[in-house]
């Protein structure tokens, strides 16, 4: 009955974007960009059927959804998931099919601000090998951060050039900043600072690292 739950297709994922802290559909969608509405909703509606999951009305008249308590113990399973995938999945072939919105999507969400000063930066990601959705901006202020797919208008702090398997690479821990940057393969001009500070307030992918470390 739990493996009937659990593996139906896209339910670990979603469980992960819960998780990770998305409370809203739209959120959720940015998450998993591959799934229709359709069965996300259909997903969402047998995870509340389960009790794994609440639905209420947020701020501004948004649905909120929520992980009950049967919901939230799936985190170690959910998370071990992950941290079994990089350990044992080949690390190249996951470099094939990469997807930019999936990428800037969880470093918006895994960004730590902290190392920055408290004023708002503006980060533009360039990507110029992709044909499209080649330019992303993440607006940090205090500990918010956004991501945009068009210009926010604001004056760009750092600007960062490289290929999405660089960034992709820095992200899981394969690579890092100064090593790409001393390969000639990313490149990041502007506030310097922000620069040396990088490689911490990136955040980087949770299942980098071996759980506990």
């Amino acid at each position: 009955m739990a493996a009937e739950i659990f593996c139906t297709r896209w339910t670990p994922l979603i469980l992960r974007e819960l998780l990770c802290g998305s409370k809203h559909f739209n959120d959720l969608r940015r998450g998993l960009p591959r799934i229709s509405p359709t069965l996300l909703s259909k997903r969402l509606k047998e995870l509340q059927l389960a009790g794994l999951l609440t639905c209420v009305e947020g701020t501004g008249g948004a649905t909120e959804y929520n992980l009950t308590e049967a919901g939230e113990d799936l985190r170690d399973l959910v998370m071990g998931l992950g941290f079994w995938g990089t350990r044992w999945i080949d690390t190249q072939k996951s470099l094939k099919n990469l997807d930019p919105s999936l990428l800037m999507w969880d470093m918006r969400r895994h960004l730590r601000p902290t190392p920055m000063p408290p004023r708002r930066y503006t980060i533009h990601f360039h990507y110029p090998e992709l044909a499209n959705r080649r330019d992303w901006w993440l607006v940090v202020e205090n500990q918010d951060v956004d991501l945009c797919q068009s210009d926010p208008g604001f004056e760009v702090d750092l600007f960062v050039e490289t290929s999405l398997k660089s960034m992709t690479s820095i992200w899981m821990v394969i690579a890092t900043v100064q090593g790409e940057m001393a390969a000639g393969r990313f490149e990041a001009t502007g506030d310097k600072e922000i620069v040396r500070s990088m490689q911490a307030w990136l955040g980087l992918s949770p299942f980098a690292q071996p759980k506990g470390n």
